[in-house]
C-alpha cells in the first residue's frame, strides 16, 4: 500500500501541527509520501518505499540528492563555523562565494545580494531596479512566478496566489502576454522582470528573439531587464544560464534552486554600474538579514557550484535532455489524443495535456514509483530531474507514463 502505514501516521501527526494550508494531505491517504532519504535520482520513504525524483526536488537537486562532496563540504563547515554575521563581520565562505558567482555568470554580473529563497533574490532585484532607475514600476508577464513574498507577489501572476492579499500588494507591477513582442515600455517601469523559460507558468519557451528585444526595449527606455534563472539556471536547459541560448546578458540576474546543493540560499548580482547605486555602506544596511551570507550555506555552494563544473552540467543537461525528450516524443505518437505538444529545453520538459488532469497523473505515478509535479493550469507535466539521471532510469520512468496514459482520460 502507498502510501504505507509510516507515511499516513506523519499525514495524521502534521494535519494537527502544521497551517492546515500548507501541505496538502489527502482525505483518503493516498498523497502524500514523507520522505526519509535521498540520493541520486532516488528517494526513500518513511516505510522503506523507493521512488525515482522527476522533480529534483523543485529543481534544487540538479547534481543529485545527497551529493557526497556537498555533504562532505556541509560537514566539514560545520565543524568550523555554522553561522556568522553576515553584514558586520562577513565569513571567508562568503568571500570566497561571491566572487565564484561573479566568475560563473554571463558578462560583468557581480555583487552579489545574498538570500535564503528565490523570493528573497527577487526581492533584492526589485529594490536594485528602483535604487538604479529612481522608477518604481515593473512590467512582468503572464503565467509568472517570482515567489510568495509580498514584493514578489506583486509580479507573480497567479491570481490564486495574489487576491487573499488584495490591499497589502504594492501596484507597482503591470503584467504584459508572455512572448509577445512589445512596442515600449508603461510610464514609469524601470524594469522588466522575465523568466528566461518558464517553469510553473507550465514550462514554456519563449519566441527566437524575444529575451533580445526586451534587453533592447530595456536600453532605450533607460530600464534594467530582470531575468529570474532561479529554476533555468547552472546548466538545466543545456547552457549554463537559459538566456544564453539568446546571446541576452540581463542588467540583474537571480539565482537560486540548485545553487545550494540542497542548502537554502540564493543571490541577486547586477553590472557594477547597477549594483553600485546602493552606494557605499555607513555602517547600516538598506538590504540584509540575519542568514546573510550564511557559511554553511556558503561551504554547500561552492561545493555544489564545483560538482556542475565537474559533472558539465550544461552537457548533461543536453545529452540527457535529448534522450527523454525523444521518449516524450515517442509516447505522443503513442498517445496523439491524449498528449497535444512535448516542450522544453534540456532537462526542462514537459508534456502539454489534452485536458487538465496533470494533478490526477501526479497521484497515479507517485503509486507507481516515479515523483512527478504538474505545472501551467494543471494541464502540463512537468519532467525536471537531476541532471544526474541514467537513460535506463529515464525508460522506466516512460514505461511508467505509458502505463497510466493507457488508462487516462482520452481528452476532448
Amino acid at each position: 500500500m502507498l502510501p504505507g502505514p509510516k507515511s499516513r501516521a506523519l499525514a495524521a501527526t502534521l494535519r494537527r501541527f502544521e497551517s492546515p494550508n500548507v501541505t496538502f494531505l489527502a482525505d483518503d491517504g493516498s498523497f502524500p509520501i514523507f520522505w526519509e532519504e535521498a540520493h541520486g535520482c532516488t528517494v526513500m520513504d518513511a516505510d522503506g518505499q523507493e521512488y525515482l525524483d522527476l522533480t529534483a526536488a523543485f529543481g534544487v537537486a540538479s547534481i543529485g540528492h545527497t551529493n557526497p562532496a556537498v555533504a562532505a563540504a556541509i560537514a566539514a563547515q560545520a565543524q568550523k563555523l555554522i553561522h556568522g554575521m553576515g553584514d558586520v563581520h562577513p565569513s571567508r565562505v562568503k568571500v570566497e562565494l561571491a566572487q565564484k558567482l561573479s566568475e560563473m555568470t554571463p558578462g560583468d554580473l557581480g555583487g552579489a545580494l545574498f538570500g535564503t529563497s528565490g523570493g528573497d533574490a527577487v526581492e533584492a532585484a526589485l529594490k536594485t531596479a528602483r535604487v538604479f532607475t529612481g522608477k518604481p514600476g515593473v512590467v512582468a508577464f503572464t503565467g509568472g512566478y517570482h515567489g510568495l513574498n509580498l514584493g514578489a507577489l506583486a509580479v507573480t501572476h497567479r491570481a490564486d496566489f495574489r487576491t487573499p492579499f488584495a490591499g497589502q500588494i504594492a501596484p507597482f507591477a503591470v503584467h504584459k502576454p508572455y512572448g509577445e513582442f512589445l512596442n515600449k515600455l508603461p510610464e514609469g517601469a524601470g524594469a522588466v522582470l522575465v523568466e528566461a523559460i518558464q517553469g510553473r507558468g507550465g514550462i514554456v519557451v519563449p519566441p527566437p528573439g524575444w529575451l533580445e528585444s526586451l534587453k533592447i526595449l530595456c536600453e532605450n527606455s533607460g530600464a534594467v531587464l530582470i531575468l529570474d534563472e532561479i529554476f533555468t539556471g547552472w546548466g538545466r536547459t543545456g547552457n549554463w544560464f537559459a538566456c544564453e541560448h539568446e546571446g541576452v546578458t540581463p542588467d540583474i540576474l537571480c539565482v537560486g534552486k540548485a545553487l545550494g546543493g540542497g542548502l537554502p540560499i540564493s543571490a541577486c548580482l547586477a553590472r557594477p554600474e547597477v549594483m553600485a547605486a546602493w552606494g557605499v555602506s555607513t555602517g547600516e544596511a538598506l538590504h540584509t538579514s540575519t542568514f546573510l551570507g550564511n557559511p554553511l550555506c556558503c561551504a554547500a555552494a561552492l561545493a555544489a557550484l564545483s560538482e556542475l563544473e565537474r559533472l558539465d552540467a550544461p552537457q548533461l543537461a543536453r545529452e540527457q535532455g535529448a534522450f527523454f525528450l525523444e521518449q516524450l516524443e515517442r509516447l505522443q505518437a503513442r498517445f496523439p489524443t491524449k498528449i497535444l505538444s512535448v516542450r522544453g529545453r534540456g532537462l526542462m520538459l514537459g508534456i502539454q495535456l489534452a485536458d487538465a488532469f496533470a494533478g490526477e497523473l501526479m497521484v497515479k505515478l507517485l503509486h507507481r514509483g516515479v515523483i512527478v509535479l504538474p505545472a501551467g493550469d494543471g494541464d502540463i507535466l512537468e519532467f525536471t530531474p537531476p541532471l544526474v539521471i541514467s537513460e535506463e532510469e529515464i525508460q522506466w520512468a516512460v514505461q511508467e507514463l505509458v502505463a497510466v496514459m493507457a488508462v487516462a482520460p482520452s481528452g476532448s
